[in-house]
């Protein structure tokens, strides 16, 4: 079976196709500036060069359209033609509480997405265009949906609600959702692997560090809780992302900069974070340069992010009642020795130890720990595109 994963934000598209035989990637690629000066579409077919392809693209139909001629290319391809895909299997970032699994896509999932735009208005209306127009250009293909939300939808009542009303509970779904799923869920099940353990055995810490980064504490295979909230707001620091805040301090901003709620909340999401806090990037390896260089506002940007982080796992740990592993993941978890050594280095009453020579590693998966830990570290790249195909895969094979 040929699987096809598409990725869809707001101005880009990211997709792989899979041979569901082996799970074998065939062919990956991403479109980029969609609507936007500079657009192109960047594809490779195993382990070849990239093929660029540098064009105007309008919107998410042209994209996918160019996306279909690089898979059927006879030069780039990897199929002769569509009909060799099975099943196209979507990300989707927020289900609210409709749904706790992946789903095969029907015209009531549609509507029931399209009822949940108020809760991810920057994510799902972008996830729902993906899928329309991919019905469209592949009407005869079945369609799966991948939530970003499902996997937390096992937190217990008092991690996920706020202590607001509970009729703006009722009438409004406000309450913790959580995000990076599959990510969590993914690593969550190699830990187990790694562990040489059943999943159902094991208290574990997961930490999804790239430029939106989420900590998830998970107790028998299930999400307890998670950093991120009723968006992917809250919890740590993030690239441009503020993280956990007062929230007076947001009415207070309001006021004194006449913002409205729309450009408010526009603040929060893009021009704060490490962006913020450094004055150089939201990029962490140039935060990680200009701290080298001594410069001070990097130097504490990184400061809290790194306490941000332990402060997550400290209360996770106890929230779990202890812990067996940590699981660092995503692009600055896999990547940053410095980042998972200044987090771990604090957690030694834990019973965390890192051996510096295992953490002098990049996207690798590996046990990091010394001999004598108590709590492993483990690093753990993740595979969300992966998840994907294999729920479309079951999916569609149970119709």
């Amino acid at each position: 079976m040929k699987i096809l994963v598409i990725n869809c934000g707001s101005s880009s598209l990211k997709y792989q196709v899979f041979d569901m035989a082996k799970e074998d990637v065939l062919a990956k690629g991403l479109v980029e500036k969609i609507g936007l000066p500079g657009s192109f579409l960047k594809h490779r077919r195993g382990e070849e060069s990239n093929h660029l392809v540098e064009t105007p693209i309008k919107d998410h139909e042209v994209a996918i359209t160019l996306v279909i001629e690089a898979l059927t290319s006879g030069e780039h391809g990897v199929v002769k033609d569509m009909s060799e895909i099975e099943a196209v299997g979507h990300r989707v970032v927020h289900a609210g509480e409709k749904y706790a699994t992946s789903v095969l896509i029907t015209p009531e999932v549609m509507q029931a997405l399209r009822e949940c735009i108020a809760l991810a208005p920057l994510h799902n209306p972008p996830n729902i265009m993906g899928i329309e127009v991919c019905s469209r250009l592949m009407p005869a293909v079945k369609h799966a949906a991948v939530f970003d939300t499902a996997f937390h939808q096992t937190m217990p009542e008092y991690a996920y609600r706020y202590a607001l009303p509970q009729t703006y509970y009722e009438k409004y779904g406000i309450r913790r959702y959580g995000f990076h799923g599959t990510s969590h869920r993914y690593v969550t099940e190699r830990a187990a692997v790694l562990l040489g353990k059943s999943a159902d055995e094991l208290k574990l810490i997961t930490c999804h560090l790239g430029n939106g980064a989420s900590v998830a504490a998970i107790s028998g295979g299930k999400s307890m809780d998670t950093s991120m909230g009723f968006t992917p707001l809250e919890g740590l620091i993030m690239g441009t992302r503020s993280g956990d805040l007062d929230p007076a301090i947001i009415p207070f901003i309001m006021e004194k900069e006449q913002m409205s709620p729309e450009q408010v909340n526009n603040f929060l999401n893009k021009s704060c974070g490490m962006n913020a806090l450094s004055e150089v990037s939201s990029d962490f390896r140039v935060i990680e340069d200009a701290a080298a260089q001594g410069d001070h506002k990097s130097k504490l940007a990184l400061e809290m992010y790194y306490y941000r982080v332990r402060k997550y796992v400290g209360a996770y740990a106890a929230a779990l009642g202890g812990v067996d592993a940590i699981v660092f993941t995503a692009g600055l978890g896999e990547n940053s020795p410095e980042v998972r050594d200044e987090v771990c280095k604090h957690l030694g009453f834990m019973g965390v130890e890192i051996d510096p020579a295992k953490n002098r590693v990049r996207g690798k998966e590996v046990d990091l720990s010394t001999a004598s830990a108590k709590v492993r570290v483990l690093l753990i790249p993740t595979n969300e595109e992966l998840v994907i195909a294999r729920d479309t895969k079951f999916i569609v094979g149970s119709v």
